[in-house]
């Protein structure tokens, strides 16, 4: 078996395989016989993600166990195959175009996708979906040339040599086969994705479907009153988001880590409370306003903004950013817009009294899972965790006037790679010897950048296809208009465009305090 190991930044490997079943084997032998030192592992269409904490792992180490595991018998580690039955209605709106391009009648193509064993091969694109790879090589199918922005939840699908079940509704440009009603995304269940990377799966033709009430995917859960009310939002000013840490663990059922887009300011201001650096907060892009229900200790860090505490038997006050101060019953908080930087972060004492999801409370904008954005009237509650003493200083915490602005340029360190020899040889050159600008469109999935000059490709992959393969936070993913999307927290698990270098560990802090207008500028670093 050949393989590659190559770094995908300075915390994590990309081992290129065969074969999907590969990736899968290396995936599940990680899970049997952990590497101390090294997280969950991503499969990909032909790859595996392998995160590290560096410092615990010396990553030459870690590839020279890699290569000694993907040379293992296939028997080693492997686990007992799940195996899943699909009742699907053929009834799809393209089943007839599939099969005309396929040449077949539309019989035979059902006939075709029901006689095949499928395997998971790889999760991604939204939680739940798994990529499904059959053993007929001729049940491979082009994409829409142009994607529905509406797909319904249990649509059966084609793409390439994959088959997928929607687990909600959502954009896509898979051909539509037929409908299911088989539950593939539950957060309610024990198991919230009804298959993993390594899964069978048959699909058997139905007449007709029994309905079954289908949990709201997409939607966040229902927000009960909190027990313990301390702030109502009188006004939710911009993307205003509860996130904490993230939920790094659920990688397995194709959902991203997410949490605070900078962690380092997220962190001082839990401190700040005297709560668990894991607590959730609130991150907004500024506007915000806020009236406390009763008597709070808050906490402000992150990007600079007007702090002002009003009322109606005092005098405003300005309190300080980054150290604790008493928000009394009826007083109300109100953010301005930051100077420098994007994101502001306010945290309570005893943190945020929001229901978990997957083990986090940070909402995912990409993924849809998580508390909604805040709106005018909500009401949140303090959580009853322990708390400790508040810091009054927190040197981890970034410095406010520091932070870039629009306009300024922001030098960030990068690893070469994972794919760099997408490009040609001067490519690294050109990503590090001009200015990157971060434009508009830029959101928690990713900073979409714009470049005099795009990034091409050599002219050997320059029409290639590359399989899906997991990044991670900070990777400067290409798409075919050579316009660089740096990925942010809430970025797919899975993509299928090259990485050519990907931002140091130490710095993707700073990724989500860069402000639309700022520029960016690359050097390169060795992992």
């Amino acid at each position: 078996m050949t393989s590659q190991v190559r770094p995908a930044g300075d915390d994590a490997l990309l081992v290129t395989l065969d074969t999907a079943e590969a990736a899968v084997a290396l995936h599940r032998s990680l899970r049997a016989r952990p590497v101390p030192g090294v997280g969950p592992t991503v499969p990909g269409a032909r790859t595996l993600l392998v995160p590290f904490t560096p410092g615990r792992t010396d990553p030459a180490r870690l590839a020279r166990e890699l290569r000694a595991r993907i040379a293992e018998p296939a028997s080693a580690g492997a686990a007992q195959v799940r195996r899943h039955e699909i009742a699907v209605v053929y009834d799809g709106e393209d089943l007839a175009v599939a099969a005309e391009l396929l040449g077949w009648s539309a019989d035979e193509l059902v006939r075709r996708h029901t006689a095949a064993t499928w395997r998971v091969a790889f999760m991604g694109f939204a939680p739940g979906f798994g990529y499904l790879s059959g053993d007929d090589p001729a049940l491979e199918l082009p994409r829409r040339s142009s994607p529905r922005t509406r797909v319904p939840v249990g649509a059966v699908a084609m793409a390439g040599g994959y088959s997928g079940v929607y687990p909600r509704e959502s954009p896509g440009g898979w051909q539509l086969l037929g409908r299911t009603d088989a539950v593939v995304w539950d957060v309610a269940r024990e198991a919230p994705a009804l298959w993993a990377p390594g899964d069978a799966v048959r699909f058997r033709p139905a007449r007709e479907l029994v309905t079954v009430a289908r949990p709201a995917a997409s939607a966040p859960p229902s927000t009960p009153s909190p027990a313990d009310p301390v702030l109502e939002v009188v006004s939710p000013g911009l993307q205003t988001l509860v996130q904490d840490l993230g939920r790094p663990g659920s990688v397995d059922v194709g959902v991203s880590a997410s949490g605070a887009a900078d962690p380092r300011s997220a962190r001082a201001a839990q401190r700040a409370v005297g709560n668990r650096t894991d607590a959730a907060a609130l991150e907004t892009l500024g506007g915000l306003r806020l009236r406390a229900l009763r008597t709070v200790v808050v906490a402000v860090t992150g990007a600079p903004a007007d702090l002002e505490v009003v009322s109606d038997d005092a005098p405003p006050r300005m309190p300080p950013l980054g150290r604790p101060f008493v928000l009394g019953a009826g007083q109300e908080l109100l953010l301005g817009s930051p100077r420098r930087g994007l994101r502001t972060y306010v945290a309570v004492r005893g943190g945020l009294d929001v229901a978990p999801v997957l083990g986090s409370r940070s909402a995912d904008v990409l993924a849809g899972l998580g508390p909604a954005a805040l709106a005018t009237g909500d009401v949140l509650g303090a959580a009853p965790d322990d708390v400790g003493a508040v810091a009054t200083a927190d040197p981890g915490a970034p410095d406010p006037d520091r932070l870039p602005a629009p306009g300024e340029v922001v030098t960030l360190p990068v690893v070469p790679g994972p794919r760099a020899d997408w490009f040609p040889a001067d490519a690294l050159a050109l990503l590090t010897s001009q200015e990157w600008e971060v434009t508009p469109r830029s959101d928690r999935i990713g900073l979409r950048l714009h470049g005099e000059r795009p990034l091409t490709r050599t002219a050997a992959t320059r029409d290639a296809e590359l399989p899906s393969e997991a990044a991670v936070t900070g990777a400067f993913q290409v798409p075919p208009d050579g316009q660089p999307v740096l990925f942010g927290p809430d970025h797919p698990l899975t993509g299928g465009y090259p990485v050519i270098a990907t931002v140091a560990a130490s710095h993707r802090w700073l990724l989500g305090q860069i402000p639309p207008g700022a520029r960016i500028r690359c050097r390169v670093v060795e992992a």
